[in-house]
């Protein structure tokens, strides 16, 4: 199923919700910690964790100290681990992700079956007391996924997810796709980029810092970096910049 402008215009009316209560703010310090081993106790405004590795009892900790905290979700493909990988039907399952051989693609167009799902994704980390969303794989245009998904197709699947995450009183960003941004600012509350010093993207996000909202950008070790340099950019830019190993684990370097 795909949506022309005049359709998406009044899916996103209908299930549009006012912005979460709370928002982060462009500036704010950040952490991003998807794999063991997790260090909580970091002096930050906003900590981007995976739902596996914190309980209920910790984010609520993390409140109390005034941290917001960002759960991850991947919306644009299956990981084989997934504790829900069952509900998935094997019609929305394409080819393999090249660098991480234990998630395939999932045929975003199929709102039928992916919104549903993706809505209890989301009340899962509502529920166990996470802020906003951080829609992973968010790329699936740009990737052999094994379906003709166009950009089209993902910013009528993140517009309606938007509209979800907001209906709960979460916040959600964009993730990656810099070519996206004029579709999607409207939609989300901040942006989470990878490297977008290395590969020369800042420039086309920073619309997000323009409108009040912020950027987070994660630079990776295993890739050659004059970190002092990124750091200048990024502060020209207000940009939220780390330095992080490829796997989100708990080391990190922050900008001075």
């Amino acid at each position: 199923m795909t949506f022309n402008g005049k359709a998406l215009a009044m899916v996103c009316a209908h299930f549009w919700a006012a912005a979460p209560a709370f928002a982060f703010s462009v500036g704010d310090s950040w952490d991003w910690q998807l794999t063991e081993p997790v260090d909580l106790d970091r002096k930050v405004r906003v900590l981007d964790l995976h739902p596996d590795l914190v309980t209920p009892d910790d984010l609520a900790a993390l409140r109390q100290k005034g941290v917001r905290t960002i759960c991850y979700v991947s919306i644009g493909t299956l990981e084989n681990t997934s504790e829900d990988f069952k509900v998935f039907p094997d019609d929305v399952l394409g080819k393999t992700y090249e660098d991480w051989p234990d998630e395939r693609f999932l045929d975003i167009r199929r709102l039928d079956v992916l919104l549903p799902i993706m809505k209890s994704r989301f009340e899962a980390c509502r529920n166990e007391g996470f802020d906003a969303i951080e829609p992973d794989n968010m790329d699936v245009h740009d990737n052999d996924s094994g379906f003709p998904i166009t950009a089209d197709d993902v910013v009528a699947y993140v517009a309606r997810l938007a509209a979800i995450a907001h209906s709960l009183d979460l916040g959600i960003g964009q993730k990656n796709v810099p070519d996206l941004t004029a579709d999607l600012i409207g939609h989300m509350d901040f942006l989470i980029a990878e490297s977008c010093f290395q590969d020369k993207w800042c420039d086309d996000v920073n619309a997000y810092v323009r409108a009040g909202k912020p950027i987070f950008d994660a630079e990776y070790t295993d890739r050659p970096i004059d970190f002092q340099e990124a750091c200048e950019v990024a502060a020209r830019q207000n940009i939220a910049m780390i330095l992080k190993d490829r796997d989100l684990t708990s080391p990190v370097q922050t900008c001075p």
